[in-house]
């Protein structure tokens, strides 16, 4: 196993649709792309099962997903090459360094599916939606551009809905269990590797998609109190 892990890693960094701490690419996506389409990430992308199907759907959107870890990119990156889907890119970092790789309101949208809950409170400071992470995305993101979060985890869900709240951030969809959701639209239904699993085990998917208007953080005096 440790073996295949050496061997996707490197496969991975050999492909000409993945980048490794590329800070040159900060403000020049648009070039590397080779249009000036809108660009969608995918954060903690996993196997990037988001990303690849999203742009293989959306020929006009650039895509690209973000993880710490190679191997697992490898399965999307390896299948946009060979299925030659031009409009994704992967991207190994740290997300908690993501504003040295964009450049200010480079991106439309962000998308954030099954992120680590981080149930510990000591740890809440890791949560993808702390306001920490979204005062970072705040500055990448253009002035309507959005963020979808899709999740299993309650604690997750209710902790995305109490900071919205408190920062008065406008909310353009909230629906806590999709597939009870008729009229859901279609780019709900792609189900990541670990969606399969929740939703085998019973478990209902929530969904929030919401805006961060500038300065929507600017009158938290304690940060202190999301830690």
């Amino acid at each position: 196993m440790a073996k295949r892990k050496l061997e996707q890693f490197a496969e991975f960094t050999a492909l000409d649709n993945t980048y490794e701490f590329a800070k040159e690419n900060k403000g020049n996506w648009a070039s590397i792309f080779g249009n000036s389409n809108p660009i969608v990430l995918e954060l903690a992308c996993g196997y990037g099962h988001y990303a690849s199907t999203l742009a293989e759907r959306n020929p006009d959107i650039n895509y690209i997903g973000i993880d710490r870890k190679a191997n697992r990119m490898w399965h999307g990156a390896t299948y946009c090459a060979e299925h030659k889907i031009n409009n994704a890119r992967f991207l190994r970092i740290s997300i908690d360094d993501i504003n040295l790789y964009f450049d200010k309101d480079e991106v439309s949208e962000i998308w954030i599916t099954f992120p680590d809950p981080q149930p510990k409170d000591r740890t809440a400071k890791n949560r993808l939606i702390h306001p920490k992470f979204l005062l970072r995305y705040q500055d990448l993101l253009k002035p309507d551009g959005v963020i979808h979060l899709k999740t299993d985890s309650k604690l997750l869900y209710n902790f995305t809905k109490r900071v919205i709240d408190e920062c008065k951030l406008p909310v353009y969809e909230d629906n806590a269990d999709i597939y009870s959701w008729e009229e859901r639209p279609d780019f709900l239904d792609i189900k990541t590797f670990y969606e399969k699993i929740w939703l085998k085990e019973g478990k209902t998917i929530k969904y929030l998609n919401f805006g961060l208007q500038k300065g929507a953080f600017d009158w938290i005096e304690d940060m202190k109190k999301y830690y």
